[in-house]
């Protein structure tokens, strides 16, 4: 099975870090976030990728274009030039890099990379989130279920401690930062079917707005309740949140 990892967006709310990379290529840990989401897939057998790009692309293409060498121990010669590769620990994946433009919207990266997806059932997600999602059990429910569609139904981490009061503004309880003060929401970790990609219209589709409420509507959506770790990459502040739980050993996501 495939993934397709949407890559291509500005990420203007962490700019400090995006303005010279495009934010999947923020690191956590000394590597990128769009290594970690491919770890989290390939540690449930899914190792063939097909990348979306857009704003500032070619910074992941020269990632992965060097990555055996980064990954390799080498012995140069320098006056003839010859290189010889001694060991490689880069992995098994297979990329396919698509440039799917600077503008283009979610929905619409998705449908110019169709034709490298084999008319196959196949895994998307964003390229700035990061979970403790069981791909593998998400697949087998997305199979059993028969729809065109399986989204990953998450509880964000809340970011404020709630007040509960009664009718004389008392305050009868307090909630630090409760995980499920919005309820459900789209986690991305997405399990589709080739035919999901019929409800994208063109280049300027949101891939959340009308393809996911027309999937719904047909009742071809159903949702992966997630109980465990999920958290974007939107902020700084999400950044070290993410860099603290990497440094301590104690990163949810990382089951390999």
């Amino acid at each position: 099975m495939k993934a397709v990892i949407l890559a291509g967006g500005l990420g203007t709310r962490i700019a400090e870090e995006s303005d010279t990379k495009p934010k999947p290529m923020v690191e956590v840990g000394g590597r990128p976030l769009l290594w970690h989401i491919m770890k989290i897939y390939a540690h449930h057998g899914v190792k063939d990728f097909v990348i979306c790009l857009g704003y500032k692309g070619y910074v992941i293409k020269e990632f992965f274009f060097n990555y055996y060498r980064h990954m390799s121990d080498m012995r140069i010669d320098l006056r003839s030039g010859d290189t010889q590769i001694l060991d490689s620990q880069a992995e098994d994946w297979r990329i396919t890099l698509v440039d799917t433009g600077a503008e283009t919207m979610t929905g619409g990266r998705l449908k110019r990379a169709a034709k490298y997806l084999d008319n196959e059932t196949f895994c998307l997600t964003y390229g700035d989130g990061l979970s403790s999602v069981d791909v593998g059990a998400e697949i087998a429910f997305h199979r059993q279920h028969g729809k065109l569609a399986t989204v990953l139904a998450v509880q964000p981490p809340g970011r404020f401690g709630v007040l509960n009061l009664d009718a004389t503004q008392q305050v009868t309880s307090f909630e630090e930062k409760p995980s499920d003060e919005i309820g459900w929401i789209n986690g991305g970790f997405f399990i589709l079917e080739p035919g999901a990609i019929d409800y994208v219209a063109d280049d300027a589709t949101s891939w959340e707005r009308a393809p996911l409420m027309n999937l719904a509507r047909d009742g071809q959506l159903k949702a992966f309740q997630h109980h465990g770790f999920w958290q974007p990459c939107d902020t700084l502040r999400d950044k070290r949140e993410l860099e603290t739980l990497w440094n301590a050993a104690k990163a949810p996501w990382r089951a390999w």
